[in-house]
Order: structure tokens, then C-alpha cells, then sequence
């Protein structure tokens, strides 16, 4: 038997879709793992949003080369979407990008068993693609299934590339969505989480993306906890906060971008919002659900942002009692407007980036305080070191308790009994 090794950078996207080519793999009776020295195949999906990602992409795809130089090398993502420099790399038999990437399975048939020869170079322009690319995923490695909805964005952030390898927005039939969860349900997994590169831009003729969330919370009986990997604060409407308010299946967490809490840097990032319009939607949130944890994505050092500006940001996040940060110090990135603007030195940024991680460590710790003795729900999701198993309750608390592998991958109340060095424990009831 043959045996495909794959390599998975960047976003949840990537790891969908990665994953639905391991079950094509695994159907036509392929072995699918790790990258290693045995395989007759690699396949790097890789990952393009920074410049530090492209060397990353780079460096993965000469390992798989230098791994075993006989092997059949496939490169696909968005470094191969947007860069021609891969185009040049000795070795790269199939060369994908975002397109077609169902295709690559067949093409890898043809170059093992020796029909196919020649070189595959098959860079689509995405800009103009309009079709959802059907990819669907039959197996899961976590005990919460990852549900692909949508692919590509139209914000144009002047720091990001992802339209560009990404392309327009297209979403999956509503109907399919649906039958999608249903089976997943049926297998027994209880959590789910949505996942696309802009989730909240979900649209199917008339239905947003909130009329997918209620036709999910009316048509899949068995889902105990729906879960958004990440949504933007102006596509959150009152329609979904209402939802949220009823249907305690939707998880008591978002993670809500901010990227700056400064107007001015707002503006230079061309973000779709200000800093009024974020405060009120988290109050929104809060109204509906007081305990809701809400997460964020903030970039320090990004051009023309000085110290006025980061305290802005820093004072917003600790204002708000954000639960936790998710900090990036700026990276700039070629072919966006924002690496043609005056950049900071990378030592501001470091230090920008040490505050920050600083401040999340402490709203962390200060938002899980709050529920120690609270009896929350979780689903355990694997087992840890020191006789523990680890999993996350619906506020995303990351919880370590007794372990009990029976319990794996059901539902359970928990109660939460302490924080000790930085970890939260609790019982199973």
C-alpha cells in the first residue's frame, strides 16, 4: 500500500480541507499519516498570510524534497496560490493553489501508477472563480467536528493577502451544510464548529448567515453545542445575538477580531468598523449572554501606530474584560497597501506584542476566577498527562479533571474547583 504524508499550515480552512483529502485518500485504500521518510507521497498545504508563513511554506516543501527525493511532491494553499517564486522549485511534481483541489486525489492516482509523467502546474485565476468547491470530510481526528461553510473574502484589509489567494466569497448549499451535521450528529460527535475564511459573510439566495444558524438549531436535533471559529463584529446582528439569547446550543463564546482599539489605525487597516461600534456589540453580547467569553485578534506595530495608539488598544481590551488575546505583532506582507506605508521598528513591536500577551495572560486568568464553584457543561476531549483528561465547556474554559475514559466525547456537567498555576481543574458530576 502507498502511503501519503501530509503537512498542514495555517488556518482551520486549511485543516478541513487537508482532512477531506486524507478520507478520499483512506477510501481508495491509501495509508495516510505523518510526512516521513516512507512516503511515496507529500502533500503541503500550505499557508501565505505573512511573510514568515511563505518561508515557512518554503522550508516545509524542500524538507518533503530532501525527505525522499523520489517521492511525489504536491503543493497546494495559498502560497502557491499567490506566489510565482514556487513555480520554481525543483521537485514540485502537482502545484494546485485554491482550485480544484478535489483533483489532486485522481492526479496522484495517475503519477503512482505511472499513467500520468508529466508535471502539473494548475494555478486557477481564484479572483474570477465563483463556485463552491465541494470537499467533504467523513472522519475526525478531535472530538469536535470542524464544518467548512464558506471560501474567500471581499474585506481587502490593507495588511492582508488572503482575498488574493483566497478569492471572492462562495459559500456551500445551505441544504448541504445541513445533511452535513446531520450525519456528523448521527456518529456521535455532539460539538460542531463553523468554520470558513469570512464565516459571518455565509449567504445561500436568502439566507445569512443567522438564518443557517437557525435552520441548524431546528434541523439537527441531536447537535448539543454549535461553535463560530470566528465572525466579525458587524456581521454578528441582532438576529444571531437573539438566537444566541434562546439556544443555549450555540456556545457561550465568540471570538470577535478587533486587531486595533485605535480609530486612526482602524482607518489605516481600512477595517469596516470603529471603536464605538465594537464596544457597543460587545455590550449586545453581554446582554444577551453576561457570562459570554469573547476573544480577540489584536495587531500591534502595525504602520503609523505610536505609543498614544497601543495604550488606546491596550486600555480597550482591559476595559472591556476581554477573555483572552490572541497577539500578533505586525508582519508585513508584499503586494498589500500596508507594506508600502512607514514601518515600525521591530523592537516596538516586540515590546508592544510582551504588554499585550501580558494583559491576556491576566484577563485570562481574572475571566476564569469568576467560575470557580460554578457548574458548567463540557465535553471531554483526551486524555493528559497525570492521570487527568482534558476538554473545554461552552465558554471555552480549557478544563482538567479526573480521568475517566468512558466519559471522553460525552456531555457533562463539571464543577469548577480551582486555578492552580495557571491551569483550571474541575470534577465531573
Amino acid at each position: 500500500m502507498k502511503k501519503v504524508g501530509f503537512i498542514t499550515l495555517g488556518c482551520k480552512v486549511n485543516i478541513y480541507e487537508s482532512n477531506a483529502l486524507k478520507c478520499e485518500l483512506t477510501d481508495r485504500g491509501y495509508i495516510v499519516g505523518e510526512a516521513d521518510s516512507d512516503c511515496d507521497c507529500f502533500i503541503i498545504n500550505t499557508c501565505s498570510v505573512t511573510n514568515t508563513a511563505d518561508s515557512k511554506s518554503r522550508k516545509m516543501i524542500h524538507k518533503c524534497i530532501k525527505m525522499n527525493p523520489s517521492a511525489i511532491i504536491c503543493v497546494m494553499g495559498c502560497y502557491a496560490q499567490t506566489n510565482d517564486e514556487v513555480k520554481e522549485i525543483d521537485g514540485i511534481d502537482i502545484l494546485i493553489g485554491n482550485g480544484n483541489k478535489k483533483s489532486v486525489v485522481d492526479t496522484i492516482d495517475s503519477m503512482i501508477s505511472g499513467k500520468r509523467k508529466e508535471k502539473r502546474i494548475d494555478i486557477l485565476n481564484i479572483l474570477e472563480t465563483t463556485e463552491y468547491e465541494k470537499l467533504g470530510v467523513t472522519s475526525y481526528d478531535h472530538t469536535r467536528a470542524f464544518v467548512k461553510i464558506e471560501d474567500g473574502c471581499e474585506n481587502y484589509c490593507t495588511y492582508c493577502i488572503i482575498p488574493f489567494a483566497r478569492g471572492r466569497v462562495r459559500c456551500k448549499p445551505i441544504d448541504e451544510v445541513i445533511e452535513e451535521l446531520k450525519r456528523i450528529t448521527n456518529e456521535g460527535y455532539l460539538e460542531v464548529v463553523l468554520s470558513g475564511i469570512h464565516t459571518g459573510r455565509y449567504k445561500d439566495h436568502d439566507v445569512n448567515f443567522s438564518g443557517l444558524v437557525k435552520r441548524i438549531l431546528d434541523e439537527v436535533p441531536k447537535l448539543k453545542r454549535l461553535r463560530v471559529s470566528s465572525i466579525e463584529m458587524n456581521e454578528v446582528d441582532d438576529e444571531f445575538i437573539a438566537l444566541m439569547k434562546d439556544h443555549k446550543v450555540i456556545a457561550n463564546h465568540l471570538h470577535l477580531p478587533l486587531q486595533s482599539g485605535s480609530d486612526v489605525i482602524l482607518s489605516k487597516m481600512e477595517r469596516k468598523y470603529d471603536v464605538g461600534a465594537y464596544i457597543d456589540k460587545v455590550k449586545a453580547l453581554r446582554s444577551a449572554r453576561p457570562d459570554i467569553s469573547i476573544t480577540t485578534d489584536v495587531i500591534v506595530g502595525f504602520p503609523y501606530e505610536g505609543e498614544a495608539e497601543f495604550m488606546e488598544t491596550y486600555n480597550l481590551c482591559k476595559d472591556l474584560g476581554l477573555s483572552k488575546l490572541h497577539v500578533f505583532p505586525y508582519s508585513m506582507r508584499k503586494g498589500t497597501k500596508a507594506s508600502l506605508m512607514p514601518q515600525i521598528k521591530d523592537s516596538e513591536k516586540k515590546d508592544r506584542a510582551k504588554r499585550l500577551i501580558e494583559l491576556s495572560n491576566y484577563l485570562e486568568e481574572e475571566y476564569a476566577k469568576k467560575f470557580i464553584g460554578s457548574i458548567l457543561d463540557i465535553i471531554p476531549e483526551q486524555e493528559t498527562l497525570g492521570g487527568m483528561m482534558m476538554g473545554h465547556t461552552s465558554n471555552f474554559l480549557q478544563v482538567f479533571m479526573p480521568k475517566d475514559l468512558d466519559k471522553i466525547g460525552k456531555l457533562y456537567n463539571v464543577k469548577i474547583t480551582k486555578i492552580e498555576n495557571g491551569k483550571i481543574y474541575g470534577e465531573i458530576l
